[in-house]
């Protein structure tokens, strides 16, 4: 039904934009051209209305697919109006053709194609999300070069229709097993962020999961730690809003997921400040469990002067944002192997806990945005296969550890597996990989 009604749509849109030449050849009396042009116009406000049919999911999907709709049918339109602008152009210069009567024909030929094409970009523009800020600026500088402007108008479609299929289906399949409540645990989820970032509503740390956690069932808190300190300090931090969550909700225990340094936060206050009790589960997401060979080398390397600057510049920017004391040298300093030795000596799993890990590995510096494009050769020097920070022997902790080796080029870095980038990423779910996470740890009773 969709194909057949964009057929009819390409067809309709490429005569309406054209029907100025093919009326005159046709000798067309004035009331034809009246009626023609009433019907014509009627249509196109239709049709740049509600450019798909069907229903969706959601009403951003339905614009979203709707500008990938219109945008196709331009470029299609425009390709199968260059004959005809051709042979009226051949019209004109034998003279069987009004000068008039061809800007006319131009006029309307511009003002149509430009209404579906402005109506499409202005639509995908502002629903997608994974055009990011790159292709929105290239559609904007080379939308007025010839060759390059069509280049771009594909790549800018293939991307849109991509994410409103993958949107649609994610959709359609949270809708199906909403009943079932997948993710429902025993116990709430409490999901910790890693180093130099913090929690926010505005701009989630873990993107698009914990929405996707919450659609299938999940109870959903965060640790809400500083961004920067050393393990021990966002640890107390950590085990004081573990405390009070418990006591607060009455939940008896909560199900950790931990991201990076988070891991290492957690396991310190599981371990050595009694949070063991109010702890059903640790998983624990590329964090550097046994240190990072290349975060010794980076503080080695910079120089006293520059860690300084780099940290007291951090410290102060992140106290006026409302981090109580941060520290960026403590924080950088209890990642390294020396630091995570240190932290596995003193704090061994504790009974009654149980613990996990996720690793995944970057396939090379092309897959992932700064800084991590700029640490992955590094770190593949000194730490082996990674994810552009971690090292994915450093990532295995506890009973049960699970790496990641996705198929295809990119591979997955760190920021990928919370989905920092809101980036869809070929042959690996994020969203999915997490509801099957949790849904595995409420098969286990947690």
């Amino acid at each position: 039904m969709k194909l057949f009604y964009r057929l009819i749509n390409i067809l309709l849109v490429t005569f309406a934009v054209n029907a100025s030449p093919l009326l005159w050849q046709c000798g067309a009396k004035p009331i034809i051209w009246i009626v023609a042009y009433f019907f014509i116009t009627a249509y196109l406000i239709l049709f740049n209305v509600f450019p798909v049919l069907g229903k969706y999911p959601a009403f951003r999907l339905r614009v979203l697919d709707g500008g990938a709709e219109l945008l196709l049918v331009f470029f299609i339109s425009c390709c199968l109006s260059i004959p005809v602008m051709v042979w009226a152009v051949m019209e004109l210069l034998a003279g069987r053709f009004e000068i008039f009567g061809f800007i006319v024909y131009c006029v309307l030929l511009i003002a149509g194609e430009a209404v579906i094409f402005w109506n499409g970009m202005i639509r995908v523009y502002c629903t997608s999300v994974q055009l990011g800020i790159r292709l929105r600026v290239l559609g904007v500088v080379f939308g007025f070069v010839p060759i390059a402007n069509l280049v771009m108008l594909l790549i800018i479609y293939r991307k849109v229709k991509s994410e409103s299929r993958f949107e649609i289906y994610r959709a359609e399949l949270d809708n199906k097993r909403a009943d079932q409540k997948i993710c429902a645990t025993k116990y709430p989820i409490l999901l910790v962020h890693g180093v130099f970032f913090r929690d926010s509503k505005l701009l989630n740390y873990w993107g698009r999961i914990p929405a996707a956690l919450q659609k299938n069932g999940a109870v959903i808190y965060y640790g809400e730690q500083q961004s920067a300190a050393s393990v021990e300090n966002t640890a107390k931090e950590l085990a004081r809003r573990i405390e009070s969550i418990v006591t607060d909700t009455g939940c008896d225990k909560l199900n950790i997921i931990a991201h990076s340094k988070g891991g290492l936060d957690s396991r310190y206050a599981i371990s050595l400040l009694g949070s063991a009790k109010y702890v059903a589960s640790l998983t624990t997401i590329n964090t550097p469990h046994r240190g990072c060979i290349f975060a010794e080398h980076l503080l080695g390397a910079a120089g006293d002067k520059l860690t300084n600057t780099v940290s007291g510049t951090y410290n102060f920017a992140f106290g006026k944002l409302g981090d109580p004391d941060p520290d960026f040298l403590a924080a950088v300093g209890d990642l390294t192997n020396t630091s995570c030795a240190r932290l596995n000596e003193i704090a061994p799993n504790a009974e009654g806990v149980y613990y996990q890990s996720v690793g995944s590995v970057a396939k090379n510096s092309r897959g992932g945005r700064f800084p991590i494009n700029i640490s992955y050769p590094i770190v593949k020097k000194y730490d082996g296969d990674n994810d552009g920070l971690v090292a994915l022997d450093s990532a295995k902790w506890g009973e049960s550890f699970t790496p990641l080796y996705p198929k295809g080029r990119r591979g997955i870095t760190h920021a990928d597996m919370i989905d920092l980038n809101r980036e869809d990423i070929k042959g690996f779910d994020v969203r999915e990989f997490y509801i099957q996470l949790v849904a595995g740890l409420k098969d286990m009773g947690f």
